[in-house]
């Protein structure tokens, strides 16, 4: 027998759309109802007293973050153009706020680039890959670093598919450094990544070099695992025999392997939150490391002693020389430099002569090297024209004009930035201007006021 019209079959109640009729059989559905929506209430008050907590208790990450626009304010026009320039060069500005106190450095450097060509390179959190963010870096890595460390040399390890893969032989000369990564299908990304045999292939490549100079590893890291054939602990004591730093750029996350390589060794450890965090930490490699304090003359383990080094300065032959075969890669060519010892012809300096072993340098390079040693001191930010009776009206070295009026910048007095834009040399009391300012101290090395 068919169910009524208005009916379904299983319903306990007839649903008659004309009809206004009461049911006193959702009385207990009702009740029902009104319990379970008592227990979401608390099951709500509950998430929401885990949510309060978790607030309360932010995570680790959260604290390296900063609300940078709540210190961007717009200008007398409305414009925030001039708030974005001052907040960049406040962080521009940060770095030379660093102690100007004689620190021990070595200026003659070898350091092993360690790239990796893991499968997890081919993540695309940051654009266009890790890879070819990493190689891009690489390359202007390599360029600054030489540009400062005229006196080192690099080479380039690879690793994928659990082994270490030499890319580049170590080198002074930076085009033979680039040529070495510029091929990239020869870099395609593939397999895991494995410390231990990329370390132990650069840790022997710097075996031979000399206890003046230092040996450092810098390893981009982008994966979350490594495929180790051994126990890592024994190539990261070996290398504390040696006297390597080791230093991670890791691009996913931190890893404790990572961070006992880098404390242990004296090194860095930086994880990339995005790409322009990226490039920071890299870059923040570039300047010769200090040397460890040890304990004085007389005491254990004291201070070595300052050996001399023979070094020599070559002749440069002219492009209308005659040619003749350089010992570096057996090629006739008119221009080079003359071994001042055998009279050996090499392309290019510094390097250490094939034939009688002596380091080749040329005098410009060595100068450039002093300035890690000797830098120009922080110019002091001008907060007030009060104590001064004759303040110059335009920068020492641009020739710019000053600002009349001072800006307001949230905490710029508690990060060193001038509110008037002036910055003055603690030595000639010269005013400069915060882009004369950084170019001074990142590029120039000299005061053009005083010369110092």
């Amino acid at each position: 027998m068919a169910p009524p019209a208005g009916r379904r079959v299983g319903d306990d109640f007839v649903d008659d759309s004309d009809s206004d009729v009461s049911i006193t059989g959702l009385d207990d559905e009702t009740s029902r109802a009104k319990a379970k929506g008592k227990g979401k209430a608390i099951d709500r008050n509950k998430k929401d007293k885990g949510k309060a907590k978790a607030k309360e208790q932010p995570y680790a990450w959260e604290a390296s973050y900063s609300r940078s626009w709540d210190t961007v304010q717009e200008d007398e026009r409305g414009r925030l153009e001039g708030a974005v320039q001052d907040w960049i060069a406040r962080g521009r500005r940060r770095r030379l706020l660093a102690p100007a106190a004689a620190i021990r450095r070595t200026i003659i450097r070898h350091l092993v680039l360690v790239l990796d060509l893991s499968s997890a390179m081919l993540d695309r959190d940051m654009r266009p890959t890790r890879f070819d963010l990493m190689l891009q870096y690489a390359r202007e890595f390599i360029t600054e670093w030489f540009d400062q460390n005229p006196l080192g040399q690099i080479g380039v390890v690879g690793m994928r598919g659990g082994l270490g893969e030499r890319i580049g032989e170590m080198s002074g000369n930076p085009q033979d450094v680039l040529k070495a990564i510029s091929e990239r299908h020869k870099l395609e990304p593939t397999g895991e990544p494995s410390l231990q045999n990329a370390i132990e292939m650069a840790r022997a490549s710097m075996s031979h070099l000399p206890t003046h100079s230092s040996r450092e590893i810098t390893i981009i890291f982008g994966s979350l695992t490594t495929c180790d054939p051994g126990n890592i602990h024994d190539t990261l004591d070996e290398c504390l025999k040696d006297r390597i730093r080791i230093s991670i750029v890791a691009l996913a996350a931190e890893m404790k392997i990572c961070r006992d390589l880098c404390a242990k060794t004296g090194g860095v450890f930086g994880v990339a939150l995005n790409e322009g965090h990226f490039k920071d930490l890299l870059f923040e490699l570039i300047p010769p490391p200090a040397q460890r304090a040890v304990a004085r003359a007389g005491a254990p383990g004291a201070n070595p002693a300052a050996d001399l080094m023979i070094m020599g300065f070559p002749m440069r032959l002219p492009d209308t020389s005659p040619p003749s075969l350089c010992v570096c890669h057996s090629q006739m060519k008119s221009e080079g430099f003359l071994c001042p010892r055998c009279l050996a012809k090499v392309c290019d300096v510094p390097t250490d002569c094939d034939i009688c072993g002596l380091m080749i340098v040329s005098s410009p390079h060595l100068a450039r090297s002093y300035h890690h040693l000797f830098p120009v001191k922080p110019y002091a930010a001008v907060m007030s024209l009060e104590d001064t009776p004759d303040p110059s009206k335009r920068c020492h070295g641009c020739s710019v004009a000053f600002r009349d009026t001072p800006a307001t910048m949230l905490g710029a007095a508690g990060e060193g930035m001038s509110p008037l834009g002036r910055y003055r040399c603690p030595e000639c009391q010269n005013d400069f201007c915060t882009e004369c300012d950084v170019f001074v101290h990142d590029v120039v090395h000299c005061c053009p006021g005083c010369g110092k």
